[in-house]
């Protein structure tokens, strides 16, 4: 179809590449939106639940740990919770997106978006 044109025929196929990149890219965007992923601390005492998008959408406070002269420990677990739902959520998307990459046939390593 490119024939005689040169290095024309490679910039079509890797524009049609790029589009299809990009919409991949915008679906997964989408489904990290519906992955959820759940942070604890103080042994399940406190847990966050969050998307692979680092959203959170609940939180879970075992009843057993409010005492009023626990309030500064109590606080530290929510944070640690929330903190390791984030985490999580970091690592879950950077695991979908490398999967993405592997299967578009990208080098091993290869940071998206980019």
């Amino acid at each position: 179809m490119f024939k005689g044109l040169g290095g024309l025929g490679d910039m079509a196929g890797m524009m049609k590449k790029a589009q299809e990149m990009q919409t991949r890219m915008a679906e997964k965007q989408e489904q990290l939106g519906t992955i959820t992923v759940q942070g604890e601390s103080g042994a399940g005492l406190v847990k966050a639940t969050a998307t692979a998008k680092g959203e959170l959408t609940a939180l879970y406070i075992d009843p057993t740990i409010f005492q009023p002269d626990e309030k500064e420990m109590v606080e530290d677990l929510i944070l640690a919770a929330i903190k390791d739902a984030q985490s999580k959520a970091s690592q879950r998307a950077q695991s979908e997106m490398q999967q993405m990459a592997e299967e578009m046939g990208l080098p091993a390593g290869m940071k998206l978006p980019f």
